[in-house]
């Protein structure tokens, strides 16, 4: 999950994702599909803010 509201469009979550599941919306801000990830946490280690957050099942 993705917090809008923390998330800076930096591109360091997309750019380190493995399986490209992340991707920008409109107003820059990132996106991750829940059909195309992997819950391997990459996006979340990399965020400086700590704008996302990978619930595992």
């Amino acid at each position: 999950m993705v917090d809008k509201n923390t998330c800076i469009g930096c591109g360091a979550c997309m750019s380190m994702c493995p399986v490209g599941a992340i991707h920008f919306d409109d107003n820059g801000k990132a996106e991750i599909n829940p059909e195309v990830c992997i819950k391997c946490g990459t996006c979340e280690g990399v965020c400086p803010v700590s704008a996302i957050t990978i619930k595992k099942d």
